[in-house]
Protein backbone atom coordinates (compact mmCIF):
# COMPACT_ATOMS: atom_id res chain seq x y z
CA UNK A 1 0.00 0.00 0.00
CA UNK A 2 1.41 3.40 -1.31
CA UNK A 3 1.99 6.89 1.34
CA UNK A 4 -1.07 8.25 -1.48
CA UNK A 5 -3.57 6.12 -0.05
CA UNK A 6 -6.62 8.33 0.16
CA UNK A 7 -8.91 8.89 3.11
CA UNK A 8 -8.21 8.30 6.95
CA UNK A 9 -7.71 6.24 9.54
CA UNK A 10 -10.85 5.06 11.82
CA UNK A 11 -10.62 5.26 15.52
CA UNK A 12 -13.03 3.63 17.80
CA UNK A 13 -11.97 2.95 21.35
CA UNK A 14 -13.59 -0.50 23.00
CA UNK A 15 -14.14 0.97 26.64
CA UNK A 16 -14.43 -2.64 28.37
CA UNK A 17 -16.16 -0.04 31.07
CA UNK A 18 -13.04 1.11 33.59
CA UNK A 19 -10.13 -0.27 31.31
CA UNK A 20 -8.27 -3.16 29.85
CA UNK A 21 -5.85 -4.02 32.75
CA UNK A 22 -7.57 -5.47 35.96
CA UNK A 23 -5.82 -2.91 37.94
CA UNK A 24 -7.79 -0.10 35.98
CA UNK A 25 -10.33 0.01 39.14
CA UNK A 26 -7.92 1.30 41.39
CA UNK A 27 -7.43 4.72 39.77
CA UNK A 28 -8.02 7.51 41.95
CA UNK A 29 -10.23 9.36 39.18
CA UNK A 30 -12.66 6.06 39.72
CA UNK A 31 -15.25 5.53 42.53
CA UNK A 32 -16.74 2.29 43.36
CA UNK A 33 -19.88 2.80 41.59
CA UNK A 34 -17.93 4.51 38.40
CA UNK A 35 -19.22 1.82 36.02
CA UNK A 36 -22.97 2.90 36.73
CA UNK A 37 -22.91 6.01 37.08
CA UNK A 38 -24.57 8.17 34.75
CA UNK A 39 -22.08 11.13 34.61
CA UNK A 40 -18.79 8.48 34.56
CA UNK A 41 -20.61 7.38 30.78
CA UNK A 42 -21.49 11.04 29.90
CA UNK A 43 -17.90 12.09 30.18
CA UNK A 44 -16.59 9.24 28.11
CA UNK A 45 -19.56 10.23 25.79
CA UNK A 46 -17.98 13.80 25.68
CA UNK A 47 -14.62 13.09 25.54
CA UNK A 48 -14.74 11.32 22.65
CA UNK A 49 -16.57 13.41 20.76
CA UNK A 50 -14.09 16.18 21.60
CA UNK A 51 -11.60 13.77 19.63
CA UNK A 52 -13.88 13.43 17.41
CA UNK A 53 -13.69 9.59 17.82
CA UNK A 54 -15.83 7.53 15.17
CA UNK A 55 -17.23 4.86 17.72
CA UNK A 56 -17.30 3.64 21.42
CA UNK A 57 -17.59 -0.18 21.46
CA UNK A 58 -18.91 -2.05 24.74
CA UNK A 59 -18.87 -6.12 25.27
CA UNK A 60 -21.59 -7.75 26.71
CA UNK A 61 -21.71 -9.28 29.35
CA UNK A 62 -23.89 -12.62 29.68
CA UNK A 63 -22.11 -14.22 32.69
CA UNK A 64 -19.86 -12.26 35.40
CA UNK A 65 -16.44 -11.85 34.55
CA UNK A 66 -13.73 -13.59 36.36
CA UNK A 67 -11.85 -11.41 38.67
CA UNK A 68 -8.68 -13.72 38.21
CA UNK A 69 -8.19 -11.71 34.70
CA UNK A 70 -11.29 -9.64 33.69
CA UNK A 71 -10.90 -6.07 34.83
CA UNK A 72 -14.69 -5.65 34.67
CA UNK A 73 -16.38 -8.19 36.57
CA UNK A 74 -19.89 -6.12 36.38
CA UNK A 75 -20.87 -3.95 33.70
CA UNK A 76 -24.12 -2.73 32.32
CA UNK A 77 -26.19 -4.25 29.00
CA UNK A 78 -24.83 -2.05 26.31
CA UNK A 79 -27.75 -0.76 24.62
CA UNK A 80 -29.28 0.92 27.56
CA UNK A 81 -25.67 1.93 28.45
CA UNK A 82 -25.40 3.63 25.07
CA UNK A 83 -29.20 5.14 25.23
CA UNK A 84 -27.88 6.72 27.78
CA UNK A 85 -24.76 8.46 26.44
CA UNK A 86 -26.95 8.70 22.90
CA UNK A 87 -28.72 11.56 25.10
CA UNK A 88 -25.58 13.40 25.70
CA UNK A 89 -23.96 12.83 22.63
CA UNK A 90 -24.68 14.12 19.33
CA UNK A 91 -22.17 12.59 16.45
CA UNK A 92 -19.96 9.70 18.30
CA UNK A 93 -21.08 6.08 16.86
CA UNK A 94 -22.53 3.76 19.35
CA UNK A 95 -21.41 0.25 19.03
CA UNK A 96 -22.79 -2.54 21.37
CA UNK A 97 -21.86 -6.38 21.70
CA UNK A 98 -24.58 -8.87 21.37
CA UNK A 99 -23.93 -12.47 21.37
CA UNK A 100 -25.60 -14.57 18.17
CA UNK A 101 -25.64 -17.83 20.09
CA UNK A 102 -27.79 -16.37 23.48
CA UNK A 103 -30.11 -14.06 21.80
CA UNK A 104 -33.27 -13.98 19.89
CA UNK A 105 -33.28 -12.27 16.49
CA UNK A 106 -36.83 -10.95 16.79
CA UNK A 107 -35.94 -9.23 20.32
CA UNK A 108 -32.60 -8.36 18.96
CA UNK A 109 -33.46 -6.59 16.11
CA UNK A 110 -35.95 -4.87 17.69
CA UNK A 111 -33.64 -3.60 20.37
CA UNK A 112 -31.13 -2.63 18.55
CA UNK A 113 -33.13 -0.09 15.86
CA UNK A 114 -34.10 1.27 18.96
CA UNK A 115 -31.39 1.91 19.96
CA UNK A 116 -30.09 3.21 16.46
CA UNK A 117 -33.40 5.19 16.37
CA UNK A 118 -32.86 7.09 19.66
CA UNK A 119 -29.61 8.06 19.03
CA UNK A 120 -29.81 9.64 15.52
CA UNK A 121 -28.28 6.81 13.15
CA UNK A 122 -25.52 6.00 15.63
CA UNK A 123 -25.80 2.87 16.79
CA UNK A 124 -23.98 -0.49 15.37
CA UNK A 125 -24.07 -4.31 16.77
CA UNK A 126 -20.93 -6.26 17.44
CA UNK A 127 -21.58 -10.10 16.56
CA UNK A 128 -20.25 -12.16 18.82
CA UNK A 129 -20.95 -16.20 19.32
CA UNK A 130 -19.80 -16.45 22.97
CA UNK A 131 -17.72 -19.26 23.47
CA UNK A 132 -18.39 -19.87 27.12
CA UNK A 133 -20.18 -22.73 28.69
CA UNK A 134 -20.85 -20.95 32.21
CA UNK A 135 -22.81 -18.30 29.68
CA UNK A 136 -24.85 -20.71 28.13
CA UNK A 137 -26.24 -22.37 31.17
CA UNK A 138 -27.80 -18.98 32.54
CA UNK A 139 -29.85 -18.98 29.14
CA UNK A 140 -30.72 -22.51 29.62
CA UNK A 141 -28.52 -24.43 27.48
CA UNK A 142 -26.59 -27.64 28.84
CA UNK A 143 -23.13 -26.21 26.87
CA UNK A 144 -22.30 -23.88 24.59
CA UNK A 145 -22.74 -24.94 20.77
CA UNK A 146 -19.83 -26.60 18.88
CA UNK A 147 -18.05 -23.76 16.92
CA UNK A 148 -19.20 -24.32 13.36
CA UNK A 149 -23.07 -24.50 14.59
CA UNK A 150 -22.78 -20.95 16.55
CA UNK A 151 -20.87 -19.99 13.09
CA UNK A 152 -24.02 -21.61 11.25
CA UNK A 153 -26.40 -19.68 13.29
CA UNK A 154 -24.84 -16.42 12.70
CA UNK A 155 -25.26 -16.52 9.80
CA UNK A 156 -29.06 -17.38 9.69
CA UNK A 157 -29.56 -15.30 12.51
CA UNK A 158 -27.98 -11.90 10.90
CA UNK A 159 -29.97 -12.67 8.22
CA UNK A 160 -33.03 -12.61 10.07
CA UNK A 161 -31.98 -9.50 11.71
CA UNK A 162 -31.57 -7.85 7.97
CA UNK A 163 -35.17 -8.89 7.00
CA UNK A 164 -36.84 -7.24 10.35
CA UNK A 165 -35.18 -4.45 9.73
CA UNK A 166 -35.66 -3.67 5.88
CA UNK A 167 -39.49 -4.51 7.23
CA UNK A 168 -39.44 -1.82 9.26
CA UNK A 169 -38.82 0.09 6.32
CA UNK A 170 -41.10 -1.46 3.96
CA UNK A 171 -44.00 -3.07 6.05
CA UNK A 172 -43.84 -6.09 4.18
CA UNK A 173 -43.95 -9.32 6.62
CA UNK A 174 -40.70 -11.17 6.78
CA UNK A 175 -41.09 -14.96 6.32
CA UNK A 176 -38.18 -16.78 7.23
CA UNK A 177 -38.08 -20.84 8.14
CA UNK A 178 -34.64 -22.17 8.27
CA UNK A 179 -32.31 -24.55 10.63
CA UNK A 180 -32.36 -22.38 13.36
CA UNK A 181 -35.39 -19.84 13.57
CA UNK A 182 -38.91 -20.02 12.21
CA UNK A 183 -40.76 -16.46 12.19
CA UNK A 184 -42.91 -14.55 10.77
CA UNK A 185 -43.72 -10.93 11.29
CA UNK A 186 -42.04 -7.56 10.92
CA UNK A 187 -41.07 -4.71 13.02
CA UNK A 188 -43.07 -2.24 14.80
CA UNK A 189 -39.91 0.31 15.09
CA UNK A 190 -39.31 3.23 12.63
CA UNK A 191 -36.23 2.97 10.44
CA UNK A 192 -33.22 4.80 11.96
CA UNK A 193 -31.21 8.15 10.40
CA UNK A 194 -29.14 5.48 8.57
CA UNK A 195 -31.56 3.07 7.73
CA UNK A 196 -30.73 0.26 10.22
CA UNK A 197 -27.06 0.31 12.48
CA UNK A 198 -24.05 -0.84 11.52
CA UNK A 199 -22.66 -4.34 11.53
CA UNK A 200 -19.09 -5.38 12.63
CA UNK A 201 -18.08 -9.17 13.00
CA UNK A 202 -15.73 -10.20 15.72
CA UNK A 203 -13.49 -13.44 15.32
CA UNK A 204 -11.26 -14.74 13.68
CA UNK A 205 -11.94 -17.98 12.62
CA UNK A 206 -12.78 -19.02 8.69
CA UNK A 207 -16.54 -19.04 8.84
CA UNK A 208 -16.03 -15.88 10.56
CA UNK A 209 -14.32 -14.27 7.95
CA UNK A 210 -16.27 -15.40 5.35
CA UNK A 211 -19.60 -14.00 7.36
CA UNK A 212 -17.10 -10.85 7.16
CA UNK A 213 -16.94 -10.47 4.20
CA UNK A 214 -20.69 -11.31 3.17
CA UNK A 215 -22.40 -8.99 5.78
CA UNK A 216 -20.44 -6.84 8.19
CA UNK A 217 -19.55 -3.29 7.46
CA UNK A 218 -16.36 -3.09 10.21
CA UNK A 219 -14.74 -6.29 11.52
CA UNK A 220 -13.22 -6.19 14.77
CA UNK A 221 -9.80 -8.22 14.54
CA UNK A 222 -7.14 -10.13 16.63
CA UNK A 223 -4.05 -9.15 15.10
CA UNK A 224 0.10 -8.84 16.72
CA UNK A 225 1.81 -9.16 13.83
CA UNK A 226 1.45 -6.74 10.57
CA UNK A 227 2.45 -9.64 8.21
CA UNK A 228 -0.73 -11.51 9.96
CA UNK A 229 -2.99 -8.46 9.91
CA UNK A 230 -2.24 -7.62 6.11
CA UNK A 231 -3.31 -11.28 5.30
CA UNK A 232 -6.13 -11.40 7.22
CA UNK A 233 -6.99 -7.79 5.63
CA UNK A 234 -6.86 -9.08 2.14
CA UNK A 235 -8.72 -12.27 3.01
CA UNK A 236 -11.92 -10.53 4.19
CA UNK A 237 -11.35 -7.96 1.61
CA UNK A 238 -11.42 -10.78 -1.23
CA UNK A 239 -14.89 -12.52 0.80
CA UNK A 240 -16.65 -9.26 0.32
CA UNK A 241 -15.56 -8.65 -3.15
CA UNK A 242 -16.80 -12.57 -3.82
CA UNK A 243 -19.85 -11.47 -2.33
CA UNK A 244 -20.51 -8.60 -5.16
CA UNK A 245 -19.50 -5.88 -2.53
CA UNK A 246 -17.26 -3.30 -2.63
CA UNK A 247 -13.77 -3.95 -0.43
CA UNK A 248 -14.09 -0.66 0.76
CA UNK A 249 -17.73 -1.70 2.51
CA UNK A 250 -16.11 -3.68 5.23
CA UNK A 251 -13.20 -1.94 7.11
CA UNK A 252 -10.71 -4.06 9.34
CA UNK A 253 -10.04 -2.64 12.87
CA UNK A 254 -8.11 -4.53 15.03
CA UNK A 255 -8.02 -3.83 18.81
CA UNK A 256 -4.89 -2.55 19.99
CA UNK A 257 -4.18 -1.96 23.73
CA UNK A 258 -2.64 1.23 24.84
CA UNK A 259 -0.41 2.48 27.78
CA UNK A 260 0.89 5.87 26.74
CA UNK A 261 3.46 8.08 28.45
CA UNK A 262 5.69 11.14 27.85
CA UNK A 263 8.70 8.92 27.14
CA UNK A 264 8.36 5.98 25.99
CA UNK A 265 9.85 4.60 29.74
CA UNK A 266 7.30 6.35 31.47
CA UNK A 267 4.83 4.06 29.26
CA UNK A 268 6.62 1.35 30.47
CA UNK A 269 6.51 2.04 34.32
CA UNK A 270 2.34 3.14 33.95
CA UNK A 271 2.01 -0.09 32.20
CA UNK A 272 4.60 -2.20 34.83
CA UNK A 273 2.55 -0.59 37.83
CA UNK A 274 -0.83 -1.46 36.86
CA UNK A 275 0.26 -5.05 36.29
CA UNK A 276 1.95 -5.56 39.22
CA UNK A 277 -0.79 -4.10 41.15
CA UNK A 278 -3.53 -6.92 39.61
CA UNK A 279 -3.51 -10.62 40.40
CA UNK A 280 -0.06 -11.97 40.51
CA UNK A 281 -1.84 -14.60 38.20
CA UNK A 282 -3.39 -12.28 35.72
CA UNK A 283 -1.23 -13.09 32.76
CA UNK A 284 -1.04 -16.50 33.22
CA UNK A 285 -4.36 -17.24 33.16
CA UNK A 286 -5.41 -14.63 29.91
CA UNK A 287 -3.04 -16.80 28.22
CA UNK A 288 -4.97 -19.94 29.19
CA UNK A 289 -8.27 -19.02 28.46
CA UNK A 290 -7.15 -17.39 24.77
CA UNK A 291 -5.70 -20.16 24.12
CA UNK A 292 -7.32 -23.38 25.40
CA UNK A 293 -4.45 -24.72 27.13
CA UNK A 294 -3.56 -24.69 30.65
CA UNK A 295 -0.53 -22.29 30.75
CA UNK A 296 0.28 -22.60 34.59
CA UNK A 297 1.24 -26.24 33.80
CA UNK A 298 4.29 -24.91 31.89
CA UNK A 299 7.68 -24.65 33.09
CA UNK A 300 7.90 -20.28 33.64
CA UNK A 301 11.67 -20.84 32.33
CA UNK A 302 11.50 -23.37 29.41
CA UNK A 303 10.46 -22.24 25.60
CA UNK A 304 7.04 -23.20 24.77
CA UNK A 305 6.91 -26.81 23.89
CA UNK A 306 6.20 -28.19 20.29
CA UNK A 307 3.35 -29.41 21.62
CA UNK A 308 1.59 -26.28 22.67
CA UNK A 309 2.40 -24.57 19.43
CA UNK A 310 1.77 -27.08 17.05
CA UNK A 311 -1.17 -28.86 18.48
CA UNK A 312 -4.19 -29.67 16.03
CA UNK A 313 -6.96 -27.36 17.12
CA UNK A 314 -10.47 -28.93 16.58
CA UNK A 315 -12.35 -25.73 15.79
CA UNK A 316 -15.68 -27.15 16.68
CA UNK A 317 -14.78 -27.66 20.26
CA UNK A 318 -11.84 -25.82 20.92
CA UNK A 319 -12.48 -23.77 23.99
CA UNK A 320 -10.54 -20.99 23.35
CA UNK A 321 -10.51 -18.15 20.47
CA UNK A 322 -9.29 -19.30 17.22
CA UNK A 323 -8.12 -15.64 16.33
CA UNK A 324 -6.30 -14.69 19.24
CA UNK A 325 -4.38 -18.50 19.30
CA UNK A 326 -3.12 -18.01 15.81
CA UNK A 327 -2.09 -14.61 16.78
CA UNK A 328 -0.97 -15.49 20.03
CA UNK A 329 1.30 -18.70 18.60
CA UNK A 330 2.59 -16.50 15.30
CA UNK A 331 4.00 -14.09 18.14
CA UNK A 332 6.33 -16.89 20.12
CA UNK A 333 7.15 -18.51 16.81
CA UNK A 334 8.31 -15.68 15.55
CA UNK A 335 10.44 -14.27 18.85
CA UNK A 336 10.66 -17.66 20.79
CA UNK A 337 10.48 -16.76 24.24
CA UNK A 338 10.42 -18.62 27.35
CA UNK A 339 7.35 -18.86 28.98
CA UNK A 340 8.20 -15.85 31.09
CA UNK A 341 9.93 -14.08 28.78
CA UNK A 342 6.73 -14.16 26.69
CA UNK A 343 4.32 -12.99 29.49
CA UNK A 344 6.71 -10.22 30.46
CA UNK A 345 6.94 -8.82 26.57
CA UNK A 346 2.98 -8.80 26.30
CA UNK A 347 2.75 -6.23 28.66
CA UNK A 348 3.85 -3.95 26.02
CA UNK A 349 3.02 -6.15 22.95
CA UNK A 350 -0.08 -7.56 23.81
CA UNK A 351 -1.59 -11.14 23.67
CA UNK A 352 -4.56 -11.88 21.47
CA UNK A 353 -4.84 -8.10 20.78
CA UNK A 354 -1.40 -6.20 20.12
CA UNK A 355 -0.35 -4.10 22.38
CA UNK A 356 1.70 -0.87 22.79
CA UNK A 357 3.88 1.13 25.55
CA UNK A 358 5.27 4.64 24.33
CA UNK A 359 4.11 8.07 23.57
CA UNK A 360 2.06 9.93 21.45
CA UNK A 361 4.38 10.30 18.64
CA UNK A 362 5.60 6.28 18.66
CA UNK A 363 1.41 5.53 19.02
CA UNK A 364 0.97 7.90 15.66
CA UNK A 365 3.72 6.24 14.10
CA UNK A 366 2.22 2.65 14.53
CA UNK A 367 -1.07 3.60 13.46
CA UNK A 368 0.40 5.52 10.20
CA UNK A 369 2.26 2.39 9.36
CA UNK A 370 0.02 -0.13 9.82
CA UNK A 371 -2.85 1.62 7.47
CA UNK A 372 -0.19 2.39 4.57
CA UNK A 373 1.00 -0.92 4.84
CA UNK A 374 -2.47 -2.26 4.09
CA UNK A 375 -2.88 -3.83 7.26
CA UNK A 376 -5.75 -1.79 8.44
CA UNK A 377 -8.40 0.93 8.52
CA UNK A 378 -7.88 2.02 11.52
CA UNK A 379 -7.96 0.69 15.22
CA UNK A 380 -9.93 -0.30 17.98
CA UNK A 381 -7.58 1.42 20.63
CA UNK A 382 -8.40 0.24 24.19
CA UNK A 383 -6.76 2.13 26.79
CA UNK A 384 -5.13 0.69 30.23
CA UNK A 385 -7.36 2.56 32.51
CA UNK A 386 -9.73 4.42 30.00
CA UNK A 387 -10.79 7.43 32.24
CA UNK A 388 -6.73 9.23 31.56
CA UNK A 389 -6.54 6.75 28.74
CA UNK A 390 -9.12 8.36 26.59
CA UNK A 391 -8.14 11.49 27.43
CA UNK A 392 -4.56 11.31 26.42
CA UNK A 393 -5.77 9.65 22.86
CA UNK A 394 -8.02 13.10 21.64
CA UNK A 395 -5.80 15.66 23.07
CA UNK A 396 -2.70 13.79 22.18
CA UNK A 397 -2.80 11.31 19.73
CA UNK A 398 -5.44 12.41 17.23
CA UNK A 399 -4.22 16.47 16.94
CA UNK A 400 -0.68 14.38 15.49
CA UNK A 401 -2.84 12.36 13.67
CA UNK A 402 -4.43 15.37 11.92
CA UNK A 403 -1.05 17.16 11.73
CA UNK A 404 -0.17 13.85 8.76
CA UNK A 405 -3.58 14.29 7.13
CA UNK A 406 -4.36 10.92 8.92
CA UNK A 407 -7.71 11.66 10.88
CA UNK A 408 -10.72 14.46 10.45
CA UNK A 409 -10.11 18.11 12.41
CA UNK A 410 -14.23 17.98 12.86
CA UNK A 411 -17.14 15.56 12.11
CA UNK A 412 -18.17 15.18 8.11
CA UNK A 413 -21.05 13.21 9.03
CA UNK A 414 -23.76 12.64 11.74
CA UNK A 415 -24.46 8.67 11.69
CA UNK A 416 -21.92 5.86 12.10
CA UNK A 417 -22.02 4.42 8.61
CA UNK A 418 -21.09 7.90 7.51
CA UNK A 419 -18.76 8.00 9.85
CA UNK A 420 -16.99 4.79 8.15
CA UNK A 421 -17.95 5.81 5.07
CA UNK A 422 -16.31 9.08 4.93
CA UNK A 423 -13.10 7.93 5.59
CA UNK A 424 -12.30 5.99 2.47
CA UNK A 425 -12.65 9.53 0.61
Amino acid sequence: MSDHRQGHVILGVNVLVLGYLPAAWQSDRLRKDSFVDPAYWENIGAVAERGTLDALFLADAPLLGDPAYDANAGRLEPTVNWSHVAATTERIGLIATASSTLNDPFDLAQRLLSLDHVSGGRAGWNIVTTRNSPAAQNFGLPDIPERDDRYDRAAEFVDVVLGLWDSAATRDVVRHHGRFFDLEGRLDVPPSRQGRPVLIQAGGSAKGRALAGRRAEGVFAAELTKEGAIEHYREVKRHAADAGRSPESVKILPGLLTSIGSTEEEARRRSDDLHDRGPAAYSVQWLSQAIGYDASQLDLDEKFPKEVLTAAVDPRTAAGSIGFRQSIVAQIRRTNPTVREYLRQTRYTGSGHSGFAGTPEQLVDHIEDWYRSGAVDGFNLQPDVLVDGLEVIADEVVPLLRKRGLFRHEYATDTLRGHFQAASN
